[in-house]
């Protein structure tokens, strides 16, 4: 999670300060962005000043200290140790001042402080070793009342032995909510005494500690779940363990700590291969690799081969229980995992069947689902009013009340993502003002439910919509706040999609340049996840960048591959603007190399008129597609296009006509860009 934090925060106004041991590796070195403060340890004149409070100014220690000094090589921890290790042996007195009693050549010092530590705790009581082992199992901090419980010793001795820790540093007490508690005073101080355990007394440690707060926090045990988990982790009760695991998973899930989830929950998933099979292990490991898959989902991307492995064993599980409620939620998560890996024929098959399976549910939530993933596919596959006739009836089942909980198993809120599909469609259809509601409508829901993934499924949306409008400005402050909220939560495909956005938007205001490298980093950014869903729209947005950018020919190749996916994959949205974009880009290279041939006008001609052919039969091949699918925004944007080609080709009550008609459908979005462009083309044209 740290990584995905670091590697999204390149663009975004955030300081994040890390401080971590040499041992730790990472991949920020490479970086402009990173930069490394070394904290090394204390030099011999700061070491000496140390050793001077710890120890006093006297001649007759300096030998000491240059020893000491020598051997810490400046660690403040280790001369800490050192030096109460000293006084416990008896080879320092303080009588007022400090005093060597022993020579220094008769000092036996472990050559670590971890080796000082274990020295120091040797020469414990008994009953002073034990309760600091004991409280190493339970934990770098804890409170009074828990170390009563899993304590056998009297009150009055619990104390005496407590205070003769905290007299020799080795923990400290501090308040706590309604009670104190005691901690550790370095986490070496806890690994040592945690380790000079017997791996059996540490199992017997670890299971009274989690008996002694299922007792103690009955009421509350959501709050204890991961400490429940760690510590019948580390016994030999493994139902326990397991039961902890998976919960403590499913609450990570809520709280949208998806790394954490992941952990949990595969930890869960491998205890229970070590319990007997029967029925029930097998409906407790469905569950869990449900929750996995949807945890992997947010954090590795759809074409992560550990989602796929989740969620085929998960189906597998669902064939061996004949068909469990639990299929629905598993047939939807694979719908989603071919959706976006643009296998939509897959996915649409998958959707079908469904819906057939829903419908002897007797429950409204998986008809719900399986409207909402005929009518997405649908949307990606160019149905647009089979899409729209879908996702009504998806909203229209849907109530956040009852069904806001199941976020946590199919990842996205159900009323955002049907909502969010909506916006477009309408879009798509010639409803831009229909269109912007419901995408307001979808935001507004994504903040009322709080669940970072549908927010950012919403604000993702919107952006796009902002981006269809041609609203450049917009379209950047949407993505920017993609950006922080992906950086923030991991979302490594939003992450993408918003720096493809911002940086269309950044063309669109002017800067080309800058623009130019934030969506080449957002396009390798979401090629690097995986998703294949977007293959043909993305390419559509480097190619008006590199016609604005005088990039042709590249943008042409972006064309040409995207138009490639589009057939072979059915992902047919946005295949009208792939075919438009083609043709503006031939007639801008078409100007270009007319302005560069002016010395041989006759062969320039030639090629003129060619890829003005070309062009308009890209225009009205974007205009017959358009209108299959009842795409009037699309239809207009060739439209306008082909109309300014036959004005510049004599045809201009041609041109006219053709525009004044498609113009004349539209009842609503007049304040958008393209229909702002299309009047003002017509009226040009009726001069």
């Amino acid at each position: 999670m740290l990584d995905l934090l670091a590697d999204g925060i390149a663009n975004a106004r955030i300081l994040l300060l890390v401080n971590y041991r040499p041992e730790y590796r990472h991949e920020w070195t490479n970086k402009s962005y990173y930069t490394q403060l070394r904290l090394d340890a204390l030099g011999r004149e700061s070491a000496g000043e140390m050793l001077s409070t710890l120890l006093g100014d006297g001649v007759e220690l300096e030998p000491l200290k240059r020893m000491v000094i020598e051997r810490t090589e400046g660690n403040p921890f280790f001369i800490e140790e050192m030096v109460r290790a000293l006084f416990d042996d008896g080879a320092l007195v303080r009588n007022g001042t400090v005093k060597v009693v022993r020579s220094l050549s008769q000092m036996r010092l472990p050559p670590t402080v971890q080796g000082i530590l274990a020295s120091r705790i040797d020469r414990l009581s008994a009953e002073q070793k034990e309760l600091l082992q004991m409280l190493a199992v339970m934990g770098r901090e804890s409170p009074m009342d828990l170390i009563r419980q899993v304590s056998s010793t009297e009150e009055a001795q619990l104390e005496r032995t407590l205070a003769g820790l905290q007299a020799g540093e080795f923990i400290y007490e501090q308040p706590a909510t309604g009670d104190i508690e005691y901690t550790f005073k370095h986490a070496l101080t806890q690994e040592v005494a945690y380790n000079s355990l017997l791996i059996e007394r540490r199992k017997v440690l670890h299971e009274r500690a989690a008996v002694a707060m299922e007792s103690l926090y009955a009421e509350r045990l959501d709050d204890h779940l991961g400490d429940l988990a760690h510590h019948y982790g580390r016994s030999d009760n493994l139902a326990k363990a397991e039961e902890y695991l998976g919960r403590a998973g499913q609450q990570a899930m809520q709280r949208s700590a998806y790394a954490d989830a992941i952990s949990s929950l595969s930890a869960a998933i491998d205890l229970l291969q070590k319990l007997p099979d029967s029925p029930e292990r097998i409906q407790r490991e469905l569950l869990l690799q449900l929750a996995l898959g949807s945890a992997l989902i947010t954090i590795k991307g759809w074409a992560a081969l550990e989602v796929e492995r989740a969620l085929t064993r998960a189906r597998e599980l669902c064939e061996r229980l004949n068909d469990p409620p639990e299929l629905l939620p598993v047939l939807f998560l694979q719908f989603s995992m071919y959706f976006l890996r643009d296998a939509l024929r897959t996915a649409y098959a998958l959707a079908e069947q469904l819906l057939r399976q829903a419908q002897s549910a007797h429950d409204p939530a998986p008809v719900m689902y399986a409207n909402i993933a005929l009518g997405d596919s649908s949307f990606q596959m160019g149905k647009l009013l089979l899409a729209r006739e879908y996702l009504e009836k998806a909203t229209e089942i849907y109530d956040a009340d009852r069904h806001r909980t199941l976020i946590f198993r199919f990842g996205v809120d159900a009323g955002v993502n049907s909502l969010c599909y909506l916006a477009l469609t309408p879009w798509h259809l010639g409803y831009a003002d229909q269109a912007l509601k419901r995408a307001n409508e979808a935001l507004t829901l994504a903040r009322e439910l709080s669940q970072p993934q549908s927010l950012a499924f919403a604000t993702g949306f919107v952006g796009t919509l902002r981006q269809s409008r041609r609203e450049a400005r917009a379209a950047q402050e949407t993505a920017d706040i993609l950006i922080a909220l992906s950086a923030e939560h991991g979302f490594i495909l939003w992450l993408a999609g918003a720096t493809i956005r911002r940086g269309w938007a950044m063309v669109e205001q002017g800067r080309r340049e800058d623009g130019m490298a934030q969506i080449e980093e957002g396009l390798a950014a979401y090629r690097a996840t995986g998703t294949g869903l977007g293959r043909p729209s993305n390419p559509s947005v480097l190619a008006e960048a590199c016609m604005k950018a005088g990039r042709l020919d590249d943008g042409l190749s972006a064309l040409k591959q995207a138009l490639i996916i589009a057939d072979e994959n059915e992902d047919r949205n946005t295949e009208p603007e792939l075919h438009r974009l083609k043709g503006e880009l031939l007639l801008k290279r078409q100007a270009e190399r007319s302005g560069a041939e002016q010395t041989s006008p006759q062969g320039a001609s030639g090629r003129d008129e060619s890829n003005a052919a070309e062009a308009q039969r890209c225009f009205e091949r974007a205009i017959e597609i358009a209108r299959k699918q009842s795409g009037k925004s699309l239809e207009l944007r060739a439209t306008i296009s082909l109309a300014r080609l036959f004005d510049k080709q004599g045809k201009r009550e041609e041109a006219r006509a053709m525009l004044a008609e498609i113009y004349g459908w539209f009842t609503e979005g007049f304040d958008t860009a393209d229909l702002k462009d299309a009047k003002a083309l017509l009226e040009e044209l009726s001069v």
